[in-house]
């Protein structure tokens, strides 16, 4: 139930991190991706190289920007001719306390992870219904539960787009077109190897589990979400974070 084999699958900011070990786990399952970037064509290009079996390509693509998005989406179905999934990863940070925050690092940030979940999915949406099939899968994450100190922008694009996902679940379920969402805790990627210890340490006191989550720990359930087995599923945020947030 798990064999996504035949299927085509969009991967936004899928050239490192959680994307990428994403992007390699459905490609393992038998689908096709097509991996988006944005200013990373030589990491990107590593990506598609170490992605199983064939079919797989690039598309460089500015998810915040209208203009980029549509260009970006209409070659994918060019090459496609149709999508059965589509996973909403692409996203940015932009730390700082409230006070010392700049209103262009706030807007940033919506406009990539918030903004740029609605336009890819808008993008897609009309073949989609077309099709009455379709699975779209948003990566949001704990913080947008649970908040964070120093991360106000982050916590409220993610959260966001947990509002989104759920009306937009709503207004396509009689279309036979699913939309969830899969919230990562601290999972080990490029950033969090730029902890000291003591900072892994101190994170590690807030998970049950007692251990950082692996970009594989949110591809498989990103792959559920994808299959036949979850036809049943839509409008849910499944939490992949070691227990740090019930």
């Amino acid at each position: 139930m798990l064999d996504l084999k035949g299927k085509r699958i969009l991967v936004t900011g899928g050239s490192r991190g959680i994307g990428a070990g994403i992007a390699r786990r459905l490609a393992e399952s038998g689908a096709r991706v097509a991996i988006t970037y944005t200013s990373r064509p030589d990491a990107a290009g590593e990506v598609l190289k170490s992605l199983a079996g064939d079919g797989h390509f690039l598309v460089k693509m500015d998810v915040g920007d209208e203009n980029s998005v549509n260009e970006g989406i209409q070659s994918v179905f060019k090459t496609f001719d149709q999508l059965d999934g589509v996973v909403n990863n692409a996203g940015v940070t932009r730390d700082q306390l409230l006070l010392r925050m700049k209103a262009e690092d706030f807007d940033d940030v919506i406009k990539t992870n918030l903004r740029g979940t609605f336009l890819v999915t808008k993008a897609v949406l009309k073949p989609l219904l077309k099709a009455r099939a379709g699975s779209i899968v948003n990566v949001t994450s704990v913080i947008g539960h649970s908040g964070n100190a120093g991360q106000a922008n982050y916590a409220a694009s993610k959260a966001g787009i947990d509002g989104f996902t759920r009306s937009v679940a709503q207004e396509v379920a009689s279309r036979g077109i699913r939309l969830n969402c899969v919230a990562p805790g601290f999972i080990v990627t490029d950033m969090t190897d730029a902890l000291d210890e003591a900072q892994k340490n101190a994170i590690l006191t807030k998970i049950p589990l007692n251990r950082l989550g692996h970009t594989d720990d949110v591809a498989h359930a990103v792959r559920f979400l994808l299959s036949d087995a979850s036809s049943y599923i839509t409008g849910q945020t499944i939490h992949v974070n070691g227990g740090m947030y019930m």
